[in-house]
């Protein structure tokens, strides 16, 4: 490219540059490109100007070419660039997709994201994309099973409206235990807080065998009914029973939730 003569830049042109350089809020790179203009329609060589300016011949030129295109909007905003990567087309995305939710890969139980862009021939930043865009996590699963009980439908009404509605004048009590309790103790008696000092505790502990804990819940009121026996039997989960009888008002009607737990289906 030739040089450019300081009449090939017009008076216009050459105020507007130079109130650009002397703009203190013009950005850095507009600068360096009016002075490159500048300095070539003083008649300088792309050399000399990439040496006063501090930039490359590369960059000169480039600079020049655009102005001469493009004038000084040109040196204003910097060229469009197309992008480093081509955007996924909606096949790709769909054919990932459908790979992820119908196939197997080989020789493994569900994809991974490298797996999957060796598959398809696409990176693994891409597939995590799709993957986040689609909701997809292969690598969990969630565990369900299907009740067998033929009463289940009514069942679960019948335990939602409880809890939803209760019934006038009863008393709606949630039954659970908790089996193989340790009972376990200090080998020496704790020593308290004192001034100074933090409470104390001895490292080992003694076990006295386990227990099983019986326990009702009151949802109206937050009330727990409970005891402690030292099996976890059909016979003590009837005892518990009868004791929730004897303490509670006789004049309720009472309902019990309980789980399918072998104790809790006993003929007795």
């Amino acid at each position: 490219m030739g040089k450019i003569e300081r009449s090939e830049v017009p008076a216009a042109d050459q105020d507007r540059l130079e109130n650009l350089v002397r703009n203190r809020n013009t950005p850095q790179k507009v600068v360096w490109r009016a002075r490159i203009v500048l300095l070539t329609g003083e008649g300088l060589r792309a050399s000399e100007v990439a040496a006063r300016v501090g930039t490359s011949l590369l960059t000169v030129r480039r600079c020049r070419r655009r102005y001469a295109q493009a004038g000084v909007e040109g040196l204003l905003k910097d060229a469009t660039r197309p992008p480093g990567r081509k955007p996924l087309t909606a096949a790709v995305i769909q054919r990932v997709v459908d790979m992820t939710l119908h196939e197997k890969p080989p020789r493994a139980t569900q994809w991974s994201v490298r797996s999957m862009a060796a598959a398809v021939g696409l990176s693994h930043t891409s597939v995590q994309w799709i993957w986040h865009a689609h909701g997809l996590k292969p690598h969990l699963i969630k565990t369900f099973k299907l009740s067998t009980d033929k009463r289940f439908v009514e069942t679960v009404q019948d335990v939602v409206g409880l809890y939803l509605d209760p019934l006038d004048k009863a008393l709606v009590l949630t039954v659970d235990e908790k089996s193989q309790i340790q009972a376990l103790d200090r080998t020496q008696p704790n020593l308290p807080l004192k001034k100074g000092r933090a409470g104390t505790m001895t490292h080992d502990d003694q076990r006295h065998g386990t227990t099983t804990l019986f326990a009702a819940l009151d949802g109206a009121t937050g009330t727990v009914l409970g005891t402690c026996m030292k099996r976890h039997r059909h016979q003590e989960f009837l005892r518990f029973l009868r004791e929730i009888d004897r303490v509670t008002d006789k004049r309720l009607d009472l309902h019990l939730i309980v789980d399918n737990d072998a104790t809790h289906k006993h003929p007795k």
